[in-house]
């Protein structure tokens, strides 16, 4: 059952109302289901008990750190992409030994922190990334744990900004060069083999993108062994879709089956990284429409949330679903609209041709916006980002205050009598 449901007529996060908490910390708000995450990170667990494995959450679907204390509390591993991501997931009580590092463009200075904390594996994606964690781990006296993120070309058949396994992608290093890679890796003294890594791409709907990559990298673990590079773990990265509109995607256990069905006897522990699955349905984004307009015979909601809040409609032209919160049996007449913020971008629209009944004033909420919502709000506009609510049954607790316009200034200063005027014309 999906956290948000209506009772009563009127919109409810678990069992607290979403008009309670719009009037109580105000809009545009971000609020997430606690017990929802909970409930999809042990489905995801219990589909793959009897194989040793670990999930380890992908921190850039959402990195708010009541999400990571939560996801830490019940037992989750961290795939994080930054420096910034790891402090985060230090400072939620997450274990830095269940951390992967994933990315293309780790700095030293991240590789220096993440030695120090003694991350569980680097998952590495170049030979050049290679060679420089091997002078990093060297200079610190210290062994850097190893897995290469191998780009199998399998077209994972979702939107090409967030498709990561094709040859043409950024992401990874072919399947034909990993084998030299590795055995350079099993030689260098600074550097620890522990595994092998691939993730294909975000919001995927069907399980042959994830068994044709399975299969090529099972390929490459039996030419490793034969070259007698055993490893601990497989990384299966995550990928696994929901339903934003009209996908099916597959159910976790049909997921499990189609990857166990296909290891046969191996027992290395599988890793996976979901981000969007365990968080994207638990979200809901709260906005309030300001004003109703029309323009020869176009119909518009100007809501207070904006693209800033949420990029992914502007972005990707991506659909979530919005619906009113109020009692529908009290609403007038329903028309074909189009809900768009206040900033000033053409592009700047949360829904387009919606169904909608609504008045100023009125409450909105847009479904399934626990992932890549507040981690992609900017202050575009000058507009501050909004608070972010965790609700729990009757319960709720705000996790991250609204931003004041103080915030957007303190790292900003005025320079009048410091630099010269500029020239004429210029």
């Amino acid at each position: 059952m999906l956290p948000v449901q209506r009772t009563c007529g009127v919109l409810h996060l678990e069992d607290v109302a979403l008009t309670a908490l719009a009037e109580c910390y105000g809009t545009p708000l971000y609020a997430y289901s606690a017990s929802a995450i909970a409930a999809r990170y042990r489905a995801f667990t219990a589909a793959f008990e009897g194989h040793p494995h670990r999930l380890c959450y992908a921190v850039k679907a959402n990195s708010n750190l009541a999400v990571l204390e939560l996801l830490a509390k019940l037992g989750a591993g961290f795939d994080i992409v930054s420096g910034g991501e790891l402090e985060r997931v230090l400072r939620a009580g997450g274990d830095p030994g269940s951390v992967v590092f994933s990315g293309v463009g780790k700095t030293v200075a991240e590789m220096e922190r993440a030695l120090e904390v003694g991350v569980a594996c680097f998952n590495v994606e170049s030979a050049a990334e290679l060679d420089r964690l091997e002078a990093v781990a060297a200079r610190l006296g210290r062994r850097a744990p190893v897995s290469l993120r191998v780009n199998p070309d399998v077209d994972a058949a979702t939107h090409p900004y967030i498709s990561t396994g094709l040859k043409e992608n950024k992401f990874g290093i072919p399947v034909a060069a990993a084998p030299d890679l590795y055995r350079r890796a099993a030689a260098t003294p600074s550097l620890e083999v522990r595994g092998i890594d691939c993730h294909i791409g975000s919001q995927l709907t069907r399980l042959d993108p994830f068994v044709a990559a399975l299969d090529r990298i099972l390929a490459l673990v039996e030419t490793l062994e034969s070259d007698g590079i055993a490893l601990e773990h497989i990384d299966l990265g995550g990928g696994l879709g929901v339903r934003y509109e009209e996908e099916d995607p597959p159910s976790i256990a049909a997921y499990a089956t189609a990857i166990l069905g296909r290891l046969g006897n191996r027992r290395e522990t599988l890793l996976f990284e979901p981000g969007r699955w365990l968080v994207a349905e638990a979200g809901v984004f709260l906005t309030r429409v300001e004003y109703v307009k029309e323009n020869e015979g176009r119909h518009f909601l100007v809501v207070d949330g904006a693209m800033n809040d949420l990029l992914r409609p502007a972005l990707y032209g991506s659909w979530h679903s919005i619906e009113a919160v109020g009692d529908p049996t009290q609403a007038g007449k329903t028309e074909t609209v189009d809900v768009v913020g206040p900033v000033c971008e053409s592009s700047d629209f949360l829904g387009k041709g919606r169904q909608l009944a609504a008045c100023a004033g009125d409450l909105l909420a847009v479904h399934t916006a626990g992932a890549y919502g507040f981690g992609m709000a900017s202050n575009y506009n000058s507009r501050n980002r909004p608070a972010e609510v965790m609700v729990q049954g009757n319960r709720h607790m705000l996790v991250r205050r609204r931003e004041t316009l103080d915030d957007q200034l303190a790292l900003e200063r005025l320079v009048a009598g410091s630099l010269d005027a500029p020239p004429d014309g210029a």
